[in-house]
């Protein structure tokens, strides 16, 4: 139980602790109770985006041990860290998306199904990591041969913003078609937060696909994206208006986002929206603002800029 306690500022100000917990927690209720559907409440655990990103780091060194897994680490010894490593990120990640189901769950739902699923979907994944690694290593290879300034592929795996938010992207694609679409979107944003690129777990990305630079790039959740696709800086696959309902309400899930065909390039600062298709082999300039689709082998340029002289005489 919380005493009433009053606390005093430097200033001389004062404010009531218990006042402030009674008012959040009243606030809290009426929350729950909208978003729960007046049911008892959220489940006693929700998942954890800590948890969520010290498993993602696991499953990164497991993918690229030599990169990110212990200093020190020896060939002899790989195959035993990363039998341990990846037990534990499974059997985590398990108890991560048990509390995704259970959130979403209705009431009455069984306790052991729910542990079924989340083991199957957690098992998806580690399934798919020697997919994820080949597809990976395409991605990495796109970015060494279109990187004049790559001195190596090692360099590639431990420098590039652009790789890392694509290795995570994988994992979280993974994830999102197997039912765990909100760890999906965790792992999306803490990779967010680390490389400033924002890609929505929901898009399909071919192999070989390459980000130079990557900061401000924006890939919605229904973008299509074809083979050996390169992106630079800022460049915006998004939606150009969202369908409503009769009621006015968002429908979700609607194809908005822009189908990328293979061997695109994408210059920086291009903006892509609606559901439309950037042909085979296009190239689309800097600053580009483009909503209707274009054939292949099109290139989209700006107009070009003007430049005008002034005489010295009636200068300002």
């Amino acid at each position: 139980m919380i005493t009433r306690v009053e606390q005093e500022t430097s200033a001389g100000a004062s404010w009531d602790v218990g006042k402030i917990l009674d008012d959040l927690q009243i606030l809290r209720g009426a929350s729950q109770q909208k978003r729960y559907n007046n049911n008892a409440g959220p489940p006693p655990e929700l998942p954890s985006r800590e948890v969520v990103a010290e498993i993602v780091r696991d499953l990164v060194s497991v993918l690229y041990p030599r990169h990110f897994g212990p200093p020190g680490l020896t060939p002899d010894r790989t195959n035993e860290f990363l039998a341990h490593t990846l037990t534990n990120s499974v059997r985590a990640l398990q108890v991560q998306v048990r509390r995704e189901l259970a959130l979403f769950a209705s009431n009455g739902s069984n306790g052991d199904k729910l542990t079924e699923r989340a083991t199957e979907i957690a098992g998806e994944l580690a399934k798919s990591l020697p997919k994820i690694r080949a597809l990976l290593d395409t991605d990495i290879r796109a970015a060494y041969d279109g990187d004049p300034a790559a001195k190596s592929i090692d360099e590639i795996v431990f420098c590039y913003p652009g790789v890392a938010a694509v290795i995570r992207h994988r994992l979280a694609h993974q994830l999102y078609l197997s039912g765990a679409p909100m760890l999906a979107r965790m792992i999306s944003e803490i990779a967010h937060s680390e490389t400033a690129v924002d890609i929505h777990p929901g898009a399909e990305i071919g192999e070989g696909f390459f980000i130079d630079h990557g900061t401000g790039v924006v890939i919605g959740e229904t973008a299509i994206i074809g083979r050996r696709v390169r992106l630079y800086q800022a460049v915006t696959l998004g939606a150009k208006h969202f369908e409503t309902d009769e009621t006015g309400a968002l429908i979700k899930g609607q194809p908005r986002h822009p189908i990328v065909e293979d061997d695109v390039v994408i210059y920086a600062g291009a903006t892509v929206l609606g559901r439309i298709t950037v042909g085979q082999g296009s190239s689309i300039g800097g600053n580009v603002w483009l909503t209707h689709s274009v054939p292949p082998k099109s290139n989209v340029i700006q107009a070009k800029a003007r430049t005008e002289s002034f005489n010295d005489g009636g200068g300002i």
